[in-house]
Formats: C-alpha cells, sequence, structure tokens
C-alpha cells in the first residue's frame, strides 16, 4: 500500500502527500493502467486483514508517510 500510495503522490501536480486524499488513491485503484503491475487485491486483503475499513487504511498509510515525508522526499 505504501508504494501505491507514493507512486499516486507522484502524479500529484505538486508530488506533495498533502494534495493526496483517499478519494484519490480509490480512483486510482480502480484504473486498471494506473501502476498496472500492484495486484489490487492484495491491496484490499492488507485492509481486511488488519480489521479497518479500506478508506480507513488508505488515510493511515497516507498519514504514516507524512511522519517521514522528509526522507521519501515528498
Amino acid at each position: 500500500m505504501t508504494g501505491f500510495v507514493i507512486a499516486v503522490t507522484y502524479v500529484r501536480p505538486n508530488r506533495s502527500l498533502d494534495e493526496v486524499e483517499v478519494s484519490s488513491v480509490v480512483k486510482k485503484m480502480k484504473d486498471k493502467g494506473f501502476a498496472r503491475q500492484v495486484p489490487r487485491d492484495q491491496l484490499e486483503k492488507g485492509a481486511v486483514e488488519l480489521g479497518v475499513p479500506f478508506d480507513e487504511h488508505v488515510m493511515n498509510v497516507v498519514e504514516g508517510l507524512k511522519t517521514i515525508r522528509g526522507e521519501l522526499g515528498l
């Protein structure tokens, strides 16, 4: 999931995690041409295994990545 969220960040106009919203990630998940090698079912399975709704999982990942944005260059 982190790699997918970072990929979504790279296609944002300012390449900033602050611009990434849950809806942006969900929209890109539906776009099979975007990051085509990423198995969407595995991303969804991660949320199921954690016992949280998918949107909440995405939000947690985005917020977690923000804590290390400097190291990521985002």
